[in-house]
């Protein structure tokens, strides 16, 4: 246990502090842990930050070179080393993918020196740990902890490794920041619904929640699609649009920096991935209340959302029943503003106040 008359310090890691959403559950821990009297350090590895972040910023990213060879990352990862050697951490937090098993050896076994805690963000953790299982326990299994963020994930964990150190903390959100962002006046001319995500790969499948709102009553309604999201998938999703001749009714407004105001102004939000971890965007729409519609992929819907209370559950990848969920919510005006109205409420416990406490009591720190 550590005592309240020691200063606590405490090293977050994370690939950078922008539009991912273990970047932004990063963001909002260095803010509480700081708020507690806590020293945090937030080391990045790219030079990307527009999260708003508490505590000290080591950016390695600002280190790369633009040939980013083996000598650039050697140095970067020296500099690491003696900087977490000194600083003396209590507790490491690790956010970051983790993939290339060697290089995660070195860490886990050579540069992580004190109680470290993996994070692990998806349901896919072969994205945070080794698949040959004795190499993931050799690694992970005298770690402080291991942290996934739904019982799915956890359940996965122990039962391919079978770690012994893996617990469940849900993403937190800061509704009280989430609501004033909300308020923010947003100038589109029309009802609408709304999708919100990365459009770098095909996890988020817009190209299903198009194909679903093509063939459901909204588009005759008047109601809209708004996505808002970047990335390589963006021109095929909008050609997409075109060919089910939806294209005047579905808008692309990029990634903002403040998706919460659209998020309030939309009539609900629809999650259609192929999977998740714990998808912050159903939080933070709920939190907006704004009620989710959403397939019950893995994991986290699932976990967030009670069926008929604070927005519908759909049938994993059913792009007709998708369709029949959005159709709902439009035909049956009382069971959407009892979702409406049950959306907020719904989220309060995954308040930064309260999952905040849940990571101090992980560490037995006393304040």
């Amino acid at each position: 246990m550590i005592l309240p008359n020691k200063k606590i310090k405490i090293a977050l890691i994370g690939y950078r502090l922008s539009r991912g959403g273990a970047e932004r559950v990063m963001a909002i821990l260095s803010q509480f842990f700081e708020k507690k009297g806590i020293e945090i350090h937030n080391i990045i590895v790219l030079d990307e930050v527009s999260y708003s972040y508490s505590g000290k910023l080591v950016n390695l990213g600002k280190m790369k070179n633009s040939s980013n060879g083996l000598f650039n990352k050697w140095n970067r990862f020296v500099f690491l080393k003696k900087y977490l050697h000194q600083q003396e951490f209590d507790f490491i937090i690790d956010f970051r993918f983790r993939v290339k098993p060697i290089q995660e050896l070195l860490i886990a076994k050579w540069l992580y020196k004190t109680k470290t805690i993996f994070m692990v963000h998806s349901y896919l953790i072969d994205h945070y740990m080794p698949n040959w299982s004795v190499l993931t326990r050799y690694m992970y299994g005298n770690c402080y902890k291991m942290v996934g963020i739904t019982t799915k994930s956890k359940e996965r964990i122990e039962s391919k490794h079978h770690l012994k150190n893996v617990v469940t903390i849900y993403n937190p959100i800061d509704i009280d920041d989430i609501q004033e962002k909300s308020n923010e006046k947003v100038s589109l001319p029309f009802d609408y619904i709304i999708g919100v995500g990365q459009m770098e790969t095909k996890i988020k499948q817009f190209d299903k929640l198009i194909e679903a709102y093509s063939e459901s009553i909204l588009p005759r309604n008047n109601i809209h699609l708004v996505l808002l999201g970047d990335g390589d998938q963006k021109t095929n999703l909008q050609q997409l649009a075109t060919n089910r001749k939806v294209s005047d009714k579905v808008h692309f407004l990029g990634f903002q920096e403040n998706p919460f105001k659209y998020l309030k102004n939309a009539r609900f939000f629809v999650l259609s991935s192929l999977n998740e971890g714990l998808p912050n965007v159903i939080l933070e729409s709920l939190a907006c209340e704004t009620p989710v519609v959403a397939f019950d992929c893995l994991s986290g819907p699932s976990e967030m959302i009670v069926h008929k209370k604070n927005g519908l559950l759909v049938e994993n990848q059913n792009v007709k029943q998708l369709t029949e969920a959005m159709n709902l919510f439009v035909d049956d005006e009382n069971l959407y503003k009892y979702c409406k109205q049950n959306a907020l409420q719904s989220v309060e416990s995954f308040s930064i106040a309260t999952i905040g406490q849940q990571w101090l009591d992980l560490m037995e720190i006393r304040l």
